[in-house]
C-alpha cells in the first residue's frame, strides 16, 4: 500500500503539470472542459492527501517493528489518532472518486442538452472548492469517538458548508437542461439517474452531519445506504455515462442504443430497490456488519437482495452489448453525438497522434459550430469555422 500511494500521487503530478503546460497554444484554463477541472482537483487531492495515509502507514511499520507507542495503547499510544490519520485521508479519497464522475456529468448535461453549459466558472471552481473544503471534515466521521463538543461542531458546520459547491453544481446542470433540446441517449440516462442519486446522497448527508441525528444514525445501515448513493449510485452512474459516452472514440464502434437505455433503466432501478430499504433499516436501528439480525428487518434485507441481483443483471446486459459491439458493431463516426470538446475531432478510434489534422481549438460547449450531416448520419464542424470564429463565438 505504501508503494501503491506514491503511484496515485505520480499520477496526480502528471495531470496537474499536463493540464498547464500542454493544453492547445490557443486554448485559456477557461476553455477547458469541465471534465478536466474535476480531474485537476481530484489530482490536488491525491497529491496532498495520500502522503499522509503513507505517514500512517510509516508510523504503524515503526511502532510494530520497535513497540513505540503510536497509535497501540499497550505501548502507551493513542488508537484515536489513528482514526484521525486514517480519516484525514479517507474522507477526500470519497472525493478523488465522486469529482472525475462529477467532471464527466458536465460533459454529457452539456452535450445532449445542446446548450452552453450554465455557469461555467461555477462549477469549474466548485471542483477546487470541494478540493478544499474536503480537508477539512474528517472529523465527522468521529463525532461518537469522544473528541470535544466544540470540534464537533466546527466539524459539523464544515460537512454542512462543503455541501455548498456540491449543490451549485447540481443547481447548474438543472439549469443547462432547462429549455435545452435534450437527448435522451444512453449515456443522458445515466446523467439523470445521477441527479437523482447524488441528489438523494447529498441530503441524506445532511442528516449525518447534524450532531444529532448522528450519534443515533452512527454505525447502521443508513449509513450503509448515504454512502452507496454517493460512492456507488452516483459513481457507478458518472462512471457508466463517461464509458458509454466515450464508447464510440476509444472503440471506433457504435453499440446497441435500445439495449444500452434498457440496462440504463435497469440500473437506476435495481439500485434503488437495492439501498432504499436500507434508509428505513438503519432509521428503524438495524447496525451495520452484523451476520444476523432480529425478523423485524428480515423484508428490508429481501428486497435489498432483489435489487443487487437486478442490478448485477443490468450490468451483465451492459457488458455483453459493449463486448458484442466490438466485434459487430456499426462503425463509430468521429462524432456520433455533436459533442464540442477537442477529442471529438479525432478519428474515432483516434490516429496514434491523435489528429490526423490540426483541431480547431473552441470552447468546450460551442455547439453553434457543428451542424448534423444526414447523408453521413455524423456531426460535422460548420463550413469555414475556423480557430478565429471559434474562439470569437465562444467570447
Amino acid at each position: 500500500m505504501f508503494i501503491l500511494g506514491f503511484s496515485s500521487i505520480l499520477t496526480g503530478v502528471n495531470f496537474i503539470v499536463t493540464i498547464h503546460k500542454l493544453r492547445p497554444p490557443t486554448m485559456s484554463i477557461n476553455q477547458m472542459p469541465l471534465f478536466l477541472w474535476a480531474l485537476y482537483a481530484t489530482s490536488i487531492i491525491q497529491v496532498l492527501a495520500t502522503p499522509v495515509v503513507g505517514i500512517t502507514l510509516a508510523m504503524s511499520f515503526v511502532e510494530q517493528i520497535f513497540h513505540i507507542g503510536i497509535f497501540n495503547p499497550a505501548y502507551g499510544g493513542d488508537p484515536v489518532l489513528y482514526e484521525h490519520f486514517f480519516w484525514f485521508y479517507s474522507h477526500p479519497a470519497v472525493y478523488i472518486m465522486i469529482l472525475p464522475a462529477m467532471g464527466v456529468q458536465s460533459e454529457i448535461i452539456g452535450t445532449f442538452s445542446r446548450k452552453q453549459i450554465f455557469g461555467y466558472k461555477a462549477i469549474a471552481w466548485s471542483s477546487i472548492a470541494i478540493a478544499a473544503i474536503g480537508f477539512l471534515v474528517w472529523g465527522h466521521h468521529m463525532f461518537v469517538s469522544g473528541q470535544s463538543p466544540t470540534a464537533g461542531i466546527i466539524f459539523s458546520f464544515l460537512t454542512f458548508l462543503v455541501a455548498v459547491p456540491s449543490a451549485i453544481k447540481v443547481f447548474n446542470w438543472v439549469t443547462t437542461m432547462y429549455k435545452g433540446a435534450i437527448d435522451l441517449k444512453t449515456p443522458m440516462l445515466y446523467g439523470l439517474a445521477f441527479i437523482y442519486l447524488f441528489g438523494v446522497g447529498g441530503l441524506t448527508g445532511m442528516f449525518l452531519a447534524s450532531l444529532a441525528t448522528n450519534v443515533h444514525l452512527h454505525d447502521t445501515y443508513f449509513i450503509v445506504a448515504h454512502f452507496h448513493m454517493v460512492m456507488v449510485g452516483s459513481v457507478l452512474n458518472g462512471f457508466l455515462g463517461g464509458v458509454h459516452y466515450w464508447w464510440p472514440k476509444i472503440t471506433g464502434r457504435m453499440y446497441n442504443e435500445t439495449l444500452g437505455r434498457i440496462a440504463a433503466v435497469l440500473v437506476f432501478l435495481g439500485f434503488n430497490l437495492a439501498f432504499m430499504p436500507q434508509f428505513v433499516a438503519g432509521t428503524r436501528g438495524m447496525p451495520r456488519r452484523y451476520a444476523n439480525y432480529d425478523p423485524e428487518f428480515t423484508s428490508f434485507h429481501q428486497w435489498s437482495t432483489v435489487g443487487a441481483f437486478l442490478l448485477g443483471f443490468a450490468i451483465v446486459l451492459q457488458v455483453g452489448y459493449l463486448l458484442h459491439s466490438l466485434f459487430k458493431g456499426k462503425k463509430a463516426p468521429a462524432n456520433p453525438w455533436g459533442a464540442s470538446s477537442l477529442e471529438w475531432q479525432a478519428d474515432s478510434p483516434p490516429d496514434f497522434h491523435n489528429f490526423t489534422h490540426k483541431p480547431v481549438v473552441m470552447g468546450a460547449y460551442d455547439f453553434e459550430n457543428w451542424e448534423y450531416n444526414e447523408k453521413k448520419d455524423a456531426w460535422e464542424l460548420k463550413p469555414g469555422v475556423t480557430e478565429g470564429k471559434a474562439a470569437a463565438s465562444h467570447h
